[in-house]
């Protein structure tokens, strides 16, 4: 594997960063306190004001919202190489980019919808048209998705729904639900599950809002009383959600924003030059030295993993395996990157940005609460060391 880019790609890396500086507000990389790896910091959901509905758009005009994608399909017809530079760059920034339904349910409906489907969400999809959030998630299913309870009955051309989803990032500005249900309740339980997309303006689907651990509104509670749903919005067929799911996941977990890592490093590691300790700058205190230095080294292996599953997408290789090393080194690298942040910064660190005396904005004090939700989220760290233990080293189930 050579990970050094060609002309061509070089040329594209400036053009996305080029793009970004000019069409985003000078200073919005630095008020964005968005912590990467998290779900709580994503503070562009409380608002999607007018910045993010422009860049946005603007990212549709030029197809870059689904780059690798097929141009018949609306994308640009590039690499998977060209689109993570495209997404190392955004994340780098703290861009709004992509959202479930370019970076997860469009790829999915490519490989299994009909061409009905296909013709009917992927040119809105690709044009910014159509926000998706994943209803996956239950009260009692998380890890367990199989245990899902919300349940789908036929009726005519349609499909009745009750039940209960929760953990519903951005499901409160969002068009459609990227949903689960179980539609087959006599089946093994990987068996009887269907894969559907399901209208938010539907009678009888009800949002409320839960306030995350950074005191954002980013997540919901989603209640779905007799829903109907025309069975011309199920994925593929009836009953395979699960396996659908499964390749749907693996696009969650390259979803990386492997740029947010290198910058927010970045402002830590300028933080401890300008910050002084006793006459001497922290930069110059060994232990620091050695902990922002595991950090850097860490940050290089993760960008590896990274450039290594678009080259193999490229190869037209499937990165499954690699799909959950790289989510399991990052979310874990989240972690250890907040600590290290609050280590370095001391007593300043726990300070909320609203504070004064909050430096970086108090991003440090925020990813320290929200790097905790990287753990859990697109399947736990405990799920990913299954998947690599079972399949990628070929251990036996304990």
């Amino acid at each position: 594997m050579d990970f050094r880019f060609s002309d061509r790609e070089e040329a594209s890396r400036t053009e996305v960063e080029d793009f970004i500086k000019k069409e985003l507000p000078t200073d919005w990389t630095e008020k964005n306190i968005y912590w990467p790896g998290g779900y709580g910091t994503l503070a562009e959901f409380e608002e999607l004001n007018s910045h993010i509905e422009r860049f946005r758009h603007r990212l549709a005009e030029k197809g870059w919202l689904t780059i690798s994608w097929p141009k018949e399909y609306g994308g640009a017809g590039r690499t998977n190489i060209e689109q993570a530079i495209f997404h190392e760059r955004m994340s780098y920034y703290r861009a709004p980019g992509g959202e479930v339904a370019t970076l997860i349910g469009g790829p999915t409906i490519m490989l299994f919808g009909s061409d009905e489907m296909k013709k009917e969400w992927l040119p809105k999809i690709a044009r910014g048209e159509t926000r998706f959030w994943l209803a996956y998630s239950e009260p009692n299913a998380g890890s367990d998705l199989a245990s899902i309870q919300t349940r789908a009955v036929e009726d005519g051309d349609d499909l009745i729904i009750n039940g209960q989803k929760i953990w519903g990032t951005a499901a409160h500005v969002s068009h459609y639900a990227w949903m689960i249900v179980r539609t087959d309740p006599n089946a093994a339980p990987h068996r009887g599950i269907t894969l559907l997309i399901v209208d938010n303006k539907s009678p009888g689907v009800t949002i409320r809002p839960l306030t995350n651990i950074c005191g954002s509104y980013s997540f919901n509670e989603v209640f779905f009383d007799n829903v109907l749903v025309p069975k011309k919005n199920i994925v593929g067929e009836k009953n395979k959600g699960w396996y659908y799911v499964m390749v749907a996941l693996d696009f969650e977990r390259l979803v990386i924003p492997i740029g947010g890592f290198k910058r927010t490093f970045e402002e830590i590691t300028q933080y401890t030059k300008e910050t002084k300790h006793n006459g001497q700058s922290l930069s110059q205190n060994p232990l620091i030295r050695n902990k922002l230095a595991e950090i850097a080294i860490q940050i290089e292996v993760a960008y590896m993993f990274f450039w290594q599953t678009a080259w193999m997408l490229d190869k037209g290789l499937v990165p499954n395996i690699e799909a959950s090393v790289l989510k399991l080194f990052t979310t874990q690298l989240s972690q250890k990157l907040a600590n290290t942040g609050m280590q370095v910064m001391g007593h300043y660190g726990p300070l909320e940005r609203e504070s004064k005396w909050a430096s970086l904005r108090g991003r440090v004090q925020s990813g320290y609460l929200d790097c905790i939700s990287a753990l859990v989220g697109a399947g736990t760290s405990e799920i990913q060391r299954n998947i690599i233990a079972m399949r990628g080293l070929g251990l036996p189930r304990a």
